[in-house]
């Protein structure tokens, strides 16, 4: 028996890897839930119940998938040149952090100020990223390691900052940096509940990803630099300028969703404010296969299950913690689902 890369992949078998991998996902953790003396279909029922089940659920599940779309699409963006970007949670909070900082005491508009602070969120992500990235082309740094690494120092560095010359005067003592000014707070989308028009600039942003990949030069330079690097220099194609390139696009996504999450739903920034949008892009991306339009369903997925757990484990008594079982699973799936999607096993 052996591997044999396919020539053609069909299109029916790249929409479906996801839908098997998911299912695949379910079915494997549906053994835990039996092990804890739980029927998996009454467990998923609540799951759905709680992430589905009334106008508050729905709103939660789009606000927690708001930040899920950007981060998923920065990881897209990056694996796609074949720039594993492994430090989207620090990115996420060096934008956030950010936006509170300048948020905090800039004096603009409403609407102009929303705007400069999203790209003040957007440079600080894509800078984060543009070291290991220039580290990767210059000296050959694996940017596995360094982005990696990245997200703890960020996230010591900002528990610094909330701690010392950022923090809230008016928190009771609880670790919180300074919020942004009123004015500069996203609009709700929906009146009495927390989801806000970050939502449709996450969308807007799928779509504009979309059309820079697949309709403009960069574009088909990064999947040739992703496909095949040295065919791709062969070609004519700067791979450092691409990579670079690359690395701005990803880190500025991922710096836009800490920017959007404070703006729409904090106010201010925490160390526990992400429970891990940075890394659960890695598997909205993946899940998507590294399609913008499919990281929005993908993201709309996670988030269900995240916030569906939670009902889940109060009607069931089943730990919440198995959302992040469900996750990883998926992650795991989906890689095999690629496997069999590039490669068909031969006699």
């Amino acid at each position: 028996m052996r591997l044999e890369r396919r020539e053609t992949v069909p299109l029916a078998l790249v929409a479906g890897a996801p839908l098997a991998a998911v299912f695949a996902a379910l079915a494997l953790a549906a053994g835990l839930i039996l092990a804890a003396g739980v029927n998996p279909l009454t467990a998923y029922g609540e799951m759905l119940r709680g992430a589905l089940g009334s106008r508050l659920s729905v709103t939660e599940m789009l606000t927690r998938a708001t930040p899920l779309i950007l981060t998923g699409l920065a990881a897209a963006v990056a694996f796609r040149a074949r720039l594993w970007n492994i430090g989207g949670e620090g990115q996420f909070f060096i934008g956030a952090l950010v936006t509170a900082w300048i948020g905090h005491s800039l004096n603009l508009p409403g609407p102009i100020g929303v705007a400069v602070l999203m790209v003040c969120g957007m440079v600080a992500g894509a800078l984060l990223l543009a070291g290991p990235a220039f580290l990767r082309l210059r000296f050959g740094v694996d940017e596995v390691v360094t982005t990696l690494l990245l997200n703890f120092i960020v996230i010591l560095f900002v528990g610094l900052m909330i701690e010392g010359p950022l923090r809230d005067p008016l928190a009771f003592g609880w670790p919180q940096s300074v919020p942004v000014d009123g004015d500069y707070r996203l609009p709700d989308l929906i009146a009495r509940t927390r989801l806000h028009i970050g939502l449709l600039f996450a969308i807007a942003a799928a779509g504009i990803v979309w059309l820079v990949l697949s309709r403009t030069v960069f574009g088909v330079e990064t999947r040739a630099a992703g496909l095949n690097a040295r065919a791709a220099a062969f070609a004519g194609i700067s791979l450092p300028r691409t990579i670079m390139g690359v690395a701005l696009l990803s880190g500025a996504l991922a710096g836009l969703a800490g920017s959007v999450e404070v703006m729409g739903v904090t106010g201010g920034v925490t160390t526990t404010m992400s429970p891990g949008f940075g890394y659960a892009g890695i598997v909205v991306a993946m899940l998507a296969a590294l399609h913008p339009a499919g990281v929005v369903a993908a993201a709309i997925f996670v988030a269900t299950v995240f916030v569906g757990a939670d009902a889940m484990s109060r009607a069931t008594g089943v730990p919440s913690f198995i959302a992040d079982v469900i996750v990883a699973l998926s992650l795991l799936t989906m890689l095999v689902a690629l496997l069999f999607t590039t490669y068909r096993i031969r006699r």
